[in-house]
């Protein structure tokens, strides 16, 4: 296997003319995230998880006014953001399924999970139903191993998951997206 060098230096970002990080969301910043962290830097994850929640992705714009608002070099938030699982560069879903496929979830039957979510939904994990609706991901440990099968639907940990409760849930997510459509 070879490294592909990617010449990221010179990548060109998508930009929009409306800034992703809002003066209203900067002022809630100002007012409610930092005074909880001794420097500026602590704030970083609580205020990407804002603008993940807000948009349903971090943009690469909305990485840089972080990074500006912050006081941070862009690359420290892109690499928080690449690292962990629950930031995404891509917008997902506005039901985000992450079933867990640790050794306890698999030993429980996690897969027969996976696939009936893959057969459900018609995508594989990673990917974002055609409608918007749906996000199915394979995630690590979400650490409820003694209730096993686990899996979340946005950030809500469900335990103790057989077919019946996943399509449950599944049909739950859709009515809250059809009475959200309803009222627009």
């Amino acid at each position: 296997m070879s490294w592909k060098v990617v010449d990221s230096g010179n990548a060109e970002i998508v930009r929009r003319d409306e800034p992703w990080c809002t003066e209203a969301m900067k002022a809630r910043w100002t007012a409610d995230t930092l005074p909880r962290y001794e420097t500026k830097h602590g704030a970083l994850m609580p205020i990407l998880h804002d603008v993940q929640h807000e948009y349903r992705h971090v943009s690469y714009q909305a990485m840089i006014e972080i990074a500006s608002f912050l006081e941070l070099p862009p690359a420290e938030v892109l690499d928080t953001v690449s690292f962990y699982e629950e930031y995404t560069t891509e917008p997902v879903g506005k039901c985000v399924i992450g079933i867990c496929q640790s050794i306890a979830c698999e030993v429980c039957g996690h897969q027969k999970l996976l696939d009936h979510v893959r057969d459900e939904l018609g995508i594989e994990p990673h990917e974002t139903t055609e409608d918007g609706i749906f996000t199915l991901l394979a995630m690590e440990c979400l650490g409820s191993c003694d209730t096993a099968p686990v899996a979340l639907f946005n950030e809500t940990l469900h335990e103790g998951l057989d077919i019946t409760t996943i399509d449950r849930l599944i049909a739950e997510a859709r009515q809250v997206n059809d009475a959200g459509n309803k009222t627009r």
